[in-house]
């Protein structure tokens, strides 16, 4: 896979696209205001309104810059019937001598969330399950030592 390419879903593409939108029309119309009324103030090298101004619309320029990278490299995530762990599967996995099941998204590093349990397929985890099937075992390294797992399912 190619390093510069980003992989996300269709929802988290359009959710780019919309907060890039946002910043380049409301944020940056805001900011300019907030500029404007913070130079009206007078001396500017004493002028903490207008030095917070400057660091929010240099981190509102950051952030659209990457958002525009992230889009201008991003391959969108086709949902596929596979039995084999790609990007886009959902898998079910479990510890050697455990019998609870980890579920787990395989996506794309922008869209990792530990919490909606999306799992990068960069991650020594990630890693470790690309291309198995239902039924593999593998065994990956983390922070304890090694670890065992079964796949249970892949979708």
């Amino acid at each position: 896979m190619n390093d510069d390419t980003q992989y996300l879903t269709q929802e988290k593409f359009d959710e780019f696209k919309e907060e890039l939108q946002f910043l380049s029309t409301t944020r940056r119309k805001k900011i300019a205001e907030s500029l404007e009324y913070a130079r009206s103030l007078g001396d500017l090298s004493e002028n903490a309104e207008y030095a917070e101004a400057r660091d929010l619309q240099a981190a509102t320029e950051e952030r659209i810059n990457h958002l525009e990278s992230i889009l201008a490299s991003a391959k969108i995530l086709k949902k596929k019937k596979s039995d084999e762990v790609t990007l886009g599967s959902k898998v079910v996995i479990t510890k050697q001598g455990s019998t609870e099941p980890h579920d787990y998204i395989i996506v794309g590093s922008e869209e990792t969330n530990m919490l909606e349990r999306k799992l990068s397929y960069l991650s020594p985890l990630g890693e470790a399950l690309m291309g198995k099937k239902k039924g593999s075992e593998f065994t990956f390294e983390t922070p304890s030592g090694k670890q065992k797992y079964t796949i249970i399912s892949v979708e």
